[in-house]
């Protein structure tokens, strides 16, 4: 019998300068305002979420209240410039540590909690991912709670998901071993991420 896959969509990320930019760069482009998010101390970041089913969208950038991390910041939020753009995407594993031994390009765990959500994360020492920052960010969630599940439903399905880098070939080959995501595209080109979404306006596309 084939093994399950270690890896499974859990959200995509819009990165920007401000929060509120960001959240309008997904309601612009979906018709739907991203939700309350919370705050990252440890990374000094903020963010305000919206559900697409089952996995959710998220705008995020640096909290200006928060102290300095002490840290790069993820997602490259430190270097970043330009307009808004869906920048990151996550994948969910039950554990880190294997997937980690799998794929250390990803980073060293990091314990978060917010509320009554924990999870851990794999972040770069450098802060932006692999793949000018395209290499897909890790986490895992503990116990059952999970952002999906207190996510209105504002009628938004994710219908595909691209990924276009010129070394599209070799990222796809390092994750295909743990990930099986039929969303999933990656084309070569200029870096970008692109997302088809399912909203009630019709489809539309994020970038």
């Amino acid at each position: 019998m084939t093994a399950p896959p270690l890896l499974a969509l859990d959200h995509l990320a819009v990165t920007a300068a401000t929060l509120d930019e960001g959240a309008g760069h997904i309601a612009a482009a979906t018709g739907v305002a991203p939700g309350p998010g919370g705050r990252h101390p440890a990374m000094g970041t903020w963010n305000r979420l919206v559900g697409l089913g089952d996995v959710f969208l998220e705008a995020i950038a640096v909290d200006p209240a928060a102290p300095p991390p002490g840290r790069p910041r993820w997602f490259g939020l430190d270097t970043r410039s330009g307009p808004p753009r869906l920048g990151a995407w996550v994948l969910r594993c039950a554990a880190l540590a294997p997937v980690l031994a799998a794929l250390p390009e990803a980073g060293l765990p990091l314990a978060l909690t917010r509320g009554d959500l924990s999870w851990s994360m794999a972040v770069p020492a450098a802060g932006a991912l692999p793949f000018d920052g395209l290499f897909p960010a890790l986490i895992a969630w503990e116990g059952t709670a999970h952002p999906v599940q207190r996510l209105g439903d504002a009628g938004l399905r994710l219908v595909r998901l691209e990924v276009r880098h010129p070394q599209a070939g070799t990222l796809a080959a390092r994750l295909a071993p743990l990930l099986d995501e039929p969303r999933l595209t990656f084309l070569s080109g200029p870096p970008a991420l692109s997302a088809l979404i399912d909203t009630p306006a019709g489809r539309r596309w994020l970038g």
